[in-house]
């Protein structure tokens, strides 16, 4: 994996004057164009997911940047792509710890990138040093989740190293639990329920609007 480029600080955001409503009363999954078009001109930083596994944060980031016209990129992926190796082997081969200092380094270089979509790993914001370099170069989402939710998605396959030889529900319960205080730094939460996609989506676009 690459180096990071030096972490320059991006200008603050400022907020308009004026405001649309960006969703369609009665319709969660269809923004109002112009709602929608002044809310991504307003957008200067990437937007990045954050949450538990299973919360969704990679099918519901591509939904989002469909919806504000905006590239998308995952973190999982990008490591992927970088160490040539799946997620559950870099952590049998390098552990953990090691994981997670590439991961740092790996979404150090996609905040570079201006305004996208950017969805992380369960674990990420929970660190320090990758949770502030997010909350200094980008707008923190959390996708929150039930306990059920959550256990209910992550089950469907078994490519989770953190899951693996235990009770997914206990383990998931604990690591929530564990993450709760850091995922609550970032400035906007949204719950990502069992509901339709579209939905989740409408919410995050009505909330980054009230908070940009």
């Amino acid at each position: 994996m690459r180096n990071a480029a030096s972490r320059k600080a991006c200008p603050p955001q400022r907020t308009p004057v004026a405001r649309r409503s960006v969703a369609s009363p009665g319709d969660a999954g269809a923004p109002r164009a112009e709602g929608r078009d002044q809310l991504r001109a307003r957008i200067q930083r990437p937007l990045v997911l954050v949450g538990m596994m299973g919360a969704g944060k990679s099918t519901i980031g591509r939904r989002l940047a469909a919806a504000l016209d905006f590239s998308f990129a995952d973190a999982d992926e990008e490591i992927v792509e970088a160490a040539q190796m799946s997620i559950p082997e870099i952590f049998d081969a390098y552990g953990e710890p090691s994981f997670r200092d590439g991961e740092r380094r790996v979404i150090a270089r996609m905040l570079e990138g201006g305004p996208r979509i950017i969805a992380t790993g369960g674990g990420a914001f929970a660190l320090p040093e990758t949770r502030a370099l997010i909350l200094e170069r980008g707008t923190a989402i959390w996708l929150d989740s039930d306990l059920d939710t959550l256990v209910e998605r992550v089950t469907r396959k078994d490519t989770r190293p953190l899951l693996r030889g235990g009770n997914p529900r206990a383990i998931l319960e604990r690591l929530l639990e564990e993450r709760r205080p850091a995922y609550a730094q970032a400035p906007i939460r949204v719950m990502s329920d069992a509901g339709p996609l579209a939905e989740t989506v409408s919410r995050i676009l009505v909330e980054l609007d009230a908070w940009l």
